[in-house]
């Protein structure tokens, strides 16, 4: 009897540590795939904002957003729907505003957390002095699905 009490509770203790394990790496793979969002979409941002960039770097760059996502800059105008937000990135880019003055965009620090993930971030841009580094900027992504379902800019 002792015997069996041993073989299960080291089949059970076995259970736990791997159950613990795999929740581990879960966790981390889904870490890991929401910061590649983000990368990507600052990648596809700051191809967007140079003088060559197409309708095609900015339906990119759109992919990466949930049908229902949001964008909000209490700022710059308050809340956007996708359709808004797309809207206006063509309306800048047929009227020259992606004139290729902001060279790069530094990701400061990052904090990711279960489906959201918040960047402090600077544009780096070209001023007739030389290249300037921006202010710090804060930027809360909120996910479904992997994808971006609300950007909030807090800034």
């Amino acid at each position: 009897m002792k015997t069996h009490l041993k073989i299960l509770f080291s089949i059970l203790l076995l259970f736990l540590l791997t159950n613990q394990i795999l929740a581990q790496d879960t966790s981390k793979a889904h870490k890991d795939s929401l910061d590649t969002v983000v990368k990507k979409y600052y990648d596809l941002n700051l191809k967007i904002f140079q003088k060559n960039s197409t309708i095609e770097d900015i339906d990119r760059a759109f992919e990466l957003f949930t049908d229902d996502f949001e964008y909000v800059h209490p700022k710059y105008g308050g809340t956007y729907t996708r359709q808004d937000l797309y809207n206006g990135y063509v309306r800048n880019q047929k009227k020259g505003g992606y004139d290729g003055k902001i060279t790069d965009i530094k990701i400061v620090n990052k904090i990711i957390g279960l489906n959201a993930v918040v960047v402090e971030k600077r544009f780096v841009k070209k001023k007739d002095d030389g290249i300037k580094v921006g202010d710090s900027e804060m930027t809360l992504f909120e996910f479904k699905n992997g994808k971006i379902s609300r950007i909030f800019e807090y800034w």
